[in-house]
């Protein structure tokens, strides 16, 4: 179910003329803030980076990483040709690696605003690589999305326009189950749903192998940092998405999250996601955490693995307890306006 856009007597938002550019499979990220803005009511005109993608995957890998010049030119091509079609009042680019100054002045010369929406961290230490064209071209932007702390004290040293918004949740994906479900539906005890970085495989194996807890690992890249033998007890099912993604979340008594510190994160976009979808949340406690969740009531959250394995043991011997505390904390990011619609409403408004 989706929530109202507006509260009584809120002004609806003018409609826009947008074009959102990025790399936009079904069921991403990118997707859904498209979604959104659809049901704001804005005219959105989606240009697809992917579809510019030429030759094999590990083409396409070398492509974004060191942005090869005649990727990088025909890109800008076609986003220029695209722009002079749709003459938008406002262009959304979503990650934008590709794109070149020249463009981003052309673009603006139309009278089109230019916003730039990075969930990723270019600046952080985690040195993925790829941003070179990005560091040309993001003071350019008329507005500039802040996801984390470090990213609004970044921009603002540098007197950049920005504006705060926070990993938040797909209201037409991630929401809650009937209320009638319950443990009888759940096939899997402590889950954990997402990638390989930092310390979690080595975390999750200790949880399970010292502590003796019954933990499931969803997501991409697990096949290559565990043996064969750990593949057979742990990985449950590959990268998930869109409904399968949520309903693994629903099927889980305990729903693991942590938070990706080389990006400099303070909250995981995992944990709204869980929390909306009416899981229940056991995640790194940061003062992020803290802040969106009131700590054993909306969300239970743990500083070590000791305290980890005890809070979900705890949690896992008592249901109606911890389906209490899924339940006000679905209603805390409902509530709180951790949706996209709501997220992007605050960027429309910078513009209205």
């Amino acid at each position: 179910m989706i929530e109202p856009l507006y509260s009584s007597g809120e002004k609806p938002l003018p409609s826009f003329r947008i074009s959102y550019v990025g790399t936009l499979p079904t069921d991403s990220t990118a997707d859904y803030r498209v979604r959104a803005l659809q049901r704001l009511g804005q005219n959105v005109h989606a240009f697809h980076v992917e579809n510019l993608l030429r030759g094999s995957r590990i083409m396409n890998y070398f492509q974004q990483r060191y942005l090869l010049g005649p990727f990088v030119h025909s890109i800008n091509q076609a986003l220029l040709k695209h722009v002079n079609q749709v003459r938008p009042e406002i262009v959304f680019l979503d990650k934008p690696k590709f794109l070149t100054p020249q463009t981003i002045e052309r673009i603006k010369s139309q009278g089109a605003k230019v916003v730039i929406y990075m969930q990723d961290n270019p600046f952080g230490p985690r040195k993925d690589g790829g941003w070179q064209q990005f560091y040309r071209i993001y003071r350019m932007a008329d507005l500039l999305c802040a996801i984390r702390a470090s990213d609004v004290r970044r921009y603002e040293a540098e007197s950049l326009p920005c504006i705060r918004t926070m990993f938040s949740y797909e209201p037409s994906v991630h929401f809650a189950p009937q209320p009638t479900w319950s443990d009888k539906d759940r096939d899997s005890e402590i889950a954990y749903i997402g990638h390989p970085h930092e310390q979690r495989p080595a975390f999750l194996l200790q949880l399970s192998e010292e502590y003796g807890l019954p933990v499931s690992i969803s997501g991409y890249g697990w096949d290559k940092v565990l043996n064969d033998a750990q593949k057979k007890r742990y990985i449950r099912s590959g990268f998930l998405k869109g409904p399968a993604y949520r309903e693994a979340i629903w099927r889980s008594k305990v729903n693991l999250s942590f938070v990706t510190q080389l990006n400099e994160d303070d909250i995981a976009h995992k944990s709204i996601e869980i929390a909306a979808s009416g899981g229940f949340l056991l995640a790194l406690r940061t003062p992020g955490h803290q802040a969106c969740f009131e700590e054993d009531k909306e969300a239970v959250f743990f500083s070590t693995i000791e305290e980890c394995a005890e809070k979900a043991r705890y949690y896992l011997e008592h249901p109606d307890e911890r389906e209490e505390i899924a339940r006000r904390g679905h209603a805390r990011a409902v509530q709180s306006a951790y949706s996209n619609d709501a997220q992007l409403s605050k960027i429309l408004k910078y513009f209205a």
